[in-house]
């Protein structure tokens, strides 16, 4: 445990302040790309336009022979766009394997000034946060970094899960947390191969009537784990998300799983197909009544101090800073999407 007066020092002589607050920044859709395909990184410039976060990914779908390849090939993308308002992440390759040391090392020195947060895969307790954070505060002193690095975890293992409390609140870096399906069923020996969603096998009866056929009625497999790591994010004021969901062909499926993790309170999702972009959009951004009602209580109290009534309700300096969250997350879209700016009347 990291006493309180200690929490916010940073870890290496000249490395940048960790952050006290989290950024206000929309990121509805978290895009994985494959660094190692060169047509793919060709393109990355117009989809920076399109999707909040660009992550290039290189742990897990990229083959052992294409490790440093898909490294390099970050680096080449990293410095090759501009990225603007667009996140620029990694996932890194896990901490056990031969190459997340590398990783770390050569992007950081290479293009640490735009890199935003790292993915840390199969996270299974605070001691896995506190060595990257040591080692990046290190590499950001070394190389003279304005800003902080943000740390985001993946909880894909049942320790991780258990320990999913001790990880939220270990370190200042902390960006988030996004659920790993896949890994974490082969964790806890689930008998499923989908990655994400449902599964037709789980779920409740109807109670016995007579002779009456009894309905069926799925269930969804990561309820309680979602829950469990949006409480704990929430308690430590970083952002939850909802991880992937490996059948391109089921869009509805798709939508419905992202709107059940929204519901829940996760920020947003991954997106590996294309086609998954416009579902993340539509789910997590802001509702257009809700929005317009923030603008109403950001305008009435522009300073955010005293109280005025809105539509016979008290609203004061608390529902003020929920307001102005909503309504700077609704300006960062309506900069990059005229269709919602007009519907926001931003």
């Amino acid at each position: 445990m990291i006493v309180p007066s200690a929490f916010y020092r940073p870890l290496a002589l000249g490395a940048p302040a960790p952050l006290r607050e989290q950024p206000v920044k929309v990121e509805r859709m978290i895009h994985f790309v494959p660094p190692h395909v060169e047509k793919i990184r060709a393109r990355v410039g117009d989809l920076a336009k399109q999707v909040d976060v660009v992550l290039g990914n290189l742990e897990d779908a990229v083959p052992a022979d294409a490790k440093e390849a898909a490294r390099s090939g970050f680096i080449e993308m990293a410095k090759a766009n501009d990225f603007g308002q667009t996140g620029l992440w990694i996932r890194m390759n896990a901490l056990d394997s031969p190459w997340a040391l590398d990783d770390v090392i050569e992007i950081v020195g290479a293009v640490g000034d735009k890199l935003d947060v790292i993915m840390l895969p199969k996270v299974e307790g605070a001691w896995d946060i506190h060595y990257l954070d040591r080692l990046l505060a290190q590499l950001e002193a070394r190389h003279k970094l304005a800003r902080p690095i943000q740390i985001h975890a993946i909880l894909e293992t049942a320790q991780g899960v258990m320990n999913v409390e001790e990880i939220a609140r270990s370190s200042p870096r902390m960006h988030g947390m996004s659920l790993g399906p896949a890994d974490l069923a082969a964790s806890r020996r689930m008998k499923t191969t989908r990655v994400g969603g449902g599964h037709p096998g789980y779920g409740v009866l109807t109670d016995k009537d007579g002779d009456a056929a009894r309905a069926f009625y799925q269930q969804d497999l990561w309820h309680y784990t979602i829950a469990k790591m949006v409480d704990a994010c929430a308690a430590n004021d970083i952002k939850p998300f909802y991880g992937p969901f490996g059948d391109f062909s089921d869009l509805e499926a798709c939508e419905a799983q992202f709107r059940n993790s929204f519901l829940l309170g996760c920020v947003g999702a991954w997106t590996l197909h294309p086609t998954q972009v416009e579902i993340a959009k539509r789910v997590f951004s802001p509702d257009v009544e809700e929005v317009k009602f923030a603008k109403r209580i950001v305008d009435a109290m522009p300073d955010g101090t005293g109280a005025v009534m809105l539509d016979g309700k008290m609203q004061d300096d608390a529902t003020w800073k929920q307001a102005k969250v909503i309504v700077d997350l609704a300006k960062q879209i309506a900069d990059r999407e005229p269709t919602l700016a007009a519907a926001y009347g931003l």
